[in-house]
């Protein structure tokens, strides 16, 4: 059945969705509208993981052989402690420029059929839609004007964050924290390209007004950081985006997904903390959720209620390891202090829900001793998920 389908929002999320309904059935209506000019968008570069290749690859080859063929990978990771360095081999990852991975997907999209129409803002649901789609961010206007029925949470962190690239392309996913007289600060600087690097820089609010960072300006706030991660950065700049700005990041929440035949989408429904690097890898699982739940119920209601009940529930996990990976940092002077292989081994350990209550010496020890037991990893793996499980029943 042809069916009308409009998201508002051109951003991974929207545009992936209009890319899979169009392969589904090729006499879908789509159009994608975004509201900034084409080719702008904010950030540097994004990260994922083999695993949404994989899942992606199921949906359509064709995206999932474009983003990675135009991505960047690396498989270690780089602590850099001071004057002291630990470096750590893992699971491979990819970095690619958001602006790369937009310009793909509208092509992509394009080519299938669909309307990609940029400099064109919705503020409410159009009429004659079968199926309207808020793809439209964090500050969603189609969310927010339903805000009562959507049940929408904000908490924002403690911690200050700015979002800037580099020239320098880093090897590997790079953590370098720097110790100054008003506490610590801390970037996480990892490719996207042959030419340039992400570079998001944290510290504590403490930190953030102690350094005068509250009242830098733009070239001043540069100049500091690029003084202070010197060590890493090689002579390298720091670039920011125009409009770019410290911020503290705000987890994003719905009670429910869907009103009627409006239905939230990526960052619109929720968000998790920049510091475990799924952003795009949820946006783009729910676009997979909402095109699967579309081709296999009949009526648009069982569909959305579907994807809603299947991605509210694939969530908790994530979200709770974003919760205590952003507590982690929030705590660093709990455990910058370790031997850096030590501190490096409890960063990645950071979604631990039992590492804020063990001391970190002590856990350290007994996640070595133990680590290797299979029945200690399910009972973290199991709690993970019941203590989000909990919190948010405790918010409904």
């Amino acid at each position: 059945m042809r069916v009308k389908v409009v998201c508002v929002g051109g951003g991974p999320a929207g545009l992936c969705l209009a890319i899979l309904l169009k392969r589904q059935d090729p006499s879908h209506d789509v159009t994608v509208h975004e509201r900034s000019p084409e080719g702008s968008t904010y950030g540097w570069g994004v990260t994922y993981w083999r695993g949404l290749l994989d899942r992606l690859q199921a949906y359509d080859p064709e995206s999932a052989h474009l983003i990675e063929t135009h991505s960047v990978r690396w498989s270690d990771g780089v602590a850099h402690v001071g004057d002291l360095t630990t470096r750590h081999h893992g699971d491979e990852g990819f970095g690619i420029g958001r602006h790369r991975l937009l310009g793909l997907l509208a092509g992509r999209a394009r080519a299938l059929g669909v309307r990609v129409e940029f400099e064109s803002e919705l503020t409410k649901p159009p009429a004659g839609a079968d199926l309207v789609v808020a793809a439209d961010g964090v500050h969603s206007t189609l969310r927010t004007g339903r805000a009562g029925h959507f049940g929408t949470r904000i908490t924002a962190g403690r911690n200050h964050y700015i979002w800037l690239g580099t020239t320098k392309v880093f090897d590997a996913f790079t953590f370098a924290f720097t110790e100054t007289a008003h506490g610590w600060i801390w970037a996480y600087g990892y490719g996207y390209s042959g030419d340039h690097s992400t570079c998001v820089v944290e510290c504590s609010a403490q930190t953030f007004t102690g350094l005068g960072l509250d009242r830098a300006d733009e070239g001043e706030s540069l100049a500091l950081l690029e003084k202070l991660f010197a060590g890493v950065l090689d002579g390298h700049p720091l670039i920011a985006r125009p409009g770019a700005s410290w911020q503290n990041f705000r987890t994003l929440t719905n009670r429910t997904w869907h009103h009627r035949n409006l239905v939230l989408l990526g960052d619109a429904a929720h968000t998790t903390h920049y510091s475990i690097g799924a952003g795009t890898t949820l946006a783009l699982e729910d676009a997979m959720c909402l095109a699967g739940a579309l081709r296999e119920h009949a009526g648009l209601p069982e569909a959305l209620a579907a994807y809603e009940r299947r991605r509210q529930a694939e969530l908790l996990s994530v979200q709770s390891a974003a919760r205590y990976s952003a507590q982690w940092y929030e705590s660093l002077p709990r455990y910058i202090h370790l031997p850096p292989h030590r501190m490096f081994a409890l960063l990645g350990q950071r979604h631990s829900p039992l590492l804020p209550y063990v001391p970190p010496q002590l856990y350290y020890g007994l996640d070595k001793a133990a680590g290797q037991l299979e029945p200690l990893r399910r009972f973290k793996r199991w709690l993970g998920p019941r203590a989000a499980r909990a919190l948010h029943a405790r918010r409904r």
